[in-house]
């Protein structure tokens, strides 16, 4: 991903950020974003699931603001979106019910699309696009850096070699390429990795992926 713009946003250090979200991504522990006024993820045309544990939000969200999703569970609430992406739960520009939204809008950082080098979609996450491209994260030494560009081969190999994955299993939209390739990106960390063959590289991936 390649782009040039005026205003860069401090995404923080690379390393600490790395270990942070990959225990969001586990259920381990939340992570705070420094979204500041933007509302990217709230304004792309994007289903968001309400949870069983999600009992404030559901409480808040009303009927008329939910939508069956494609490829999702029969019974599987979901909060929709309006003809222009916007959610229903925004109001001149603010969540209207920020203190009790679901864990999915808690949860959601797009700054895995920065890292991994990839963009959040296409003209429908214009907004969010803007924001990753904007992102930029620091280095508290050359390991971090390392790690960085670990997540990035790991990106570039899920998306481009996805025909490697036993039963053609890698995902293909980008928040899947982007977390597959956090979860596992020390494969790319170890030289050995570049003498396995695609095959052999997609198995490590998945492999550590569970780790």
């Amino acid at each position: 991903m390649q782009h040039d713009t005026e205003a860069t946003i401090d995404a923080g250090e690379f390393a600490a950020w790395l270990q942070a979200i990959i225990a969001s991504l586990r259920g381990d522990a939340g992570i705070e974003v420094p979204c500041g006024d933007c509302v990217g993820c709230c304004v792309s045309s994007y289903y968001i699931p309400l949870r069983p544990e999600d009992h404030a939000a559901r409480a808040r969200v009303p009927a008329t603001a939910l939508a069956s999703a494609p490829d999702q569970p029969a019974g599987q609430l979901m909060i929709g979106y309006g003809p222009t992406g916007e959610c229903p739960m925004l109001e001149a520009g603010r969540c209207t019910i920020y203190a009790d939204r679901p864990q999915t809008c808690r949860d959601y950082d797009c700054r895995i699309f920065a890292a991994a080098g990839i963009e959040a979609g296409g003209p429908e996450r214009r907004v969010i696009n803007q924001r990753v491209h904007a992102w930029r994260f620091s280095y508290r030494d050359d390991d971090a850096r390392r790690r960085h560009d670990a997540v990035r081969a790991a990106a570039a190999f899920i998306r481009d070699r996805w025909q490697a994955f036993p039963g053609l299993c890698a995902p293909t939209a980008p928040t899947g390429i982007a977390v597959l390739a956090l979860k596992a990106h020390a494969v790319f960390l170890d030289p050995a990795t570049a003498s396995l063959t695609d095959t052999e590289k997609a198995q490590s991936i998945l492999r550590a992926s569970r780790e």
